[in-house]
């Protein structure tokens, strides 16, 4: 006959232990906050504790005061209430979830001893095949290789157990994406400054032989001060040996920003598939909407190959001529009439955008990419005699729409990202419930085992060191000279013997 199972342990008990575990919280920081729940409950005249939910409700109030003097942050609560145990990697305390990606899930996380804030990308062990290791280690010594301003930086890499992660600089703020959700579309001289940044960040990926092939508004990360940074290049290619890439050959990206050659010819991608994307990017950040809504992958891709977009001043009115075309040079879809390079599309952009006044202007001089002051229309008025509720669903502005030959959108062989979070390094995205960090071995949970409870190790003994007086070391010198003397005349003497 099989023994009952255990009882489930009480909240605040499974919560303390973990807590003391992880070595995030120590004893007494547990008992100080335990004290100050107790006063107040007791100044409160609450009833005593006798259910699972009054444990909770003190676990609560002993949670939020860890976190108000900064013992542990609101994920790391989140993870020791619910008995986890592991929130390190090598060297590095994961302190919150970021989001999540194709390759991978992000975390903030901290160093534990250079105090070094970044982002850690984790390769979740559930996509730890050997085509995702490989993809995930090309992206390591990539992204290892470039060193701009205007891209995030990698930091560290490395491998625990059977977890892989890769360390990036953190970015405060957040994406473009969530910008626009949050804020609405951007304003001419904003949506240029950003997209002209992430275009001289890219200006350089290309001129290091990479192309990113996952550019979209996800992908750039806007600080609160308006320096954006592109992120992720996990689907990047080396343009002279796309062989070494293991994706090659296949549709990758993200349905909404692909160009037609990403679809039409995967294998033979250049540059100015990132240009496209940019555009695509650019058309969202000023008008609010992706240029082809609604619809599944395919039809996004068909779409791509052979239709136009509505116009944007359909949605922005205030765009000048010059500006709506900038647009449309960048999402040509035949390659030889697209703007050819991304340093061209800063120029292009530089009317109207102000770039940061740091290192990256700098930068691009260095590169030769004079920044124009200022434009010669740059905003057109609302009596330009245009009518945006004229336009129609077929309007021409400049973007080819004829049928591109050879168009394919089987799906066979589509990798589609359409995560809603960035994968680069960005303000806190919480989830429901937050993730937790696999450990070593292979188990996300590892968490404290609900009927019998690890002991708590104790603290490292501590040695104490007798004290020795100042006068104590001075005799012991003069003996120590005095003997040292009388071993070498003795030796002496009998030597002379």
């Amino acid at each position: 006959m099989s023994s009952p199972l255990p009882a489930p342990l009480p909240a605040d008990l499974v919560f303390r232990e973990a807590a003391l575990l992880s070595e995030l919280v120590n004893e007494s920081q547990w008992r100080a906050a335990a004290s100050e729940v107790k006063q107040d409950r007791k100044e409160a005249g609450a009833p005593p504790i006798t259910s699972e939910e009054d444990r909770k409700n003190v676990c609560d109030e002993i949670a939020a005061i860890l976190i108000r003097d900064q013992v542990i942050t609101p994920y790391q609560a989140t993870q020791l209430r619910a008995g986890r145990t592991k929130l390190k990697l090598g060297p590095y305390v994961v302190t919150e979830f970021i989001g999540k990606g194709g390759m991978g899930q992000v975390f903030g996380g901290i160093h534990d001893i250079m105090g070094r804030r970044c982002a850690i990308k984790v390769l979740p062990l559930d996509k730890a095949d050997e085509l995702a290791r490989e993809s995930f280690q090309r992206e390591i010594r990539l992204q290892a290789t470039l060193d701009c301003p205007y891209l995030v930086r990698a930091f560290d890499a490395g491998r625990e157990g059977n977890v892989h992660f890769l360390v990036t600089e953190y970015v405060p703020g957040t994406d473009l994406r969530r910008l626009v959700k949050e804020s609405g579309r951007l304003s001419v001289q904003q949506a240029a400054s950003i997209v002209a940044q992430a275009a001289a960040g890219l200006a350089y990926a290309h001129e290091s032989g990479l192309i990113h092939r996952d550019v979209k508004p996800a992908n750039i990360l806007v600080t609160p001060d308006g320096h954006a940074k592109v992120a992720d290049v996990g689907l990047a290619a080396l343009i002279s040996t796309p062989e070494d890439d293991p994706r090659a050959g296949k549709v990758v990206g993200t349905a909404d920003y692909l160009a037609p050659e990403q679809i039409r010819t995967p294998h033979e991608v250049g540059p100015q598939c990132d240009v496209y994307s940019l555009g695509c990017t650019l058309y969202y950040a000023i008008t609010g909407k992706v240029p082809f809504p609604g619809g599944d992958s395919r039809s996004k891709c068909k779409r791509h190959l052979t239709q136009a977009p509505w116009d944007p001043r359909r949605f922005a009115p205030e765009l000048s001529d010059s500006f709506v075309e900038i647009i449309a040079d960048m999402m040509e879809k035949d390659v030889d009439k697209r703007i050819q390079s991304a340093s061209e599309v800063v120029r292009r952009l530089s009317p109207w955008a102000s770039m940061q006044p740091d290192d990256g202007e700098s930068w691009l001089a260095e590169r030769g990419i004079e920044l124009v002051d200022e434009p010669e229309h740059p905003f057109a008025s609302a009596a330009s005699g245009l009518d945006p509720s004229g336009l129609g669903d077929d309007v021409s502005w400049k973007t080819a729409t004829g049928e591109m030959g050879g168009a394919s959108t089987s799906n066979s062989d589509v990798l589609l990202e359409e995560f809603p979070a960035s994968s680069g390094a960005l303000s806190s995205i919480t989830s429901d419930p937050p993730p937790p960090l696999p450990d070593q071995n292979g188990d996300s949970s590892r968490q404290i085992a609900r009927g019998v409870m690890p002991p708590v190790p104790p603290p490292p003994a501590v040695r104490e060191r007798a004290m020795v007086t100042r006068t104590t070391l001075w005799i012991t010198v003069f003996l120590a000279a005095l003997l040292s003397g009388v071993a070498g005349f003795a030796l002496a003497v009998f030597l002379q013997v």
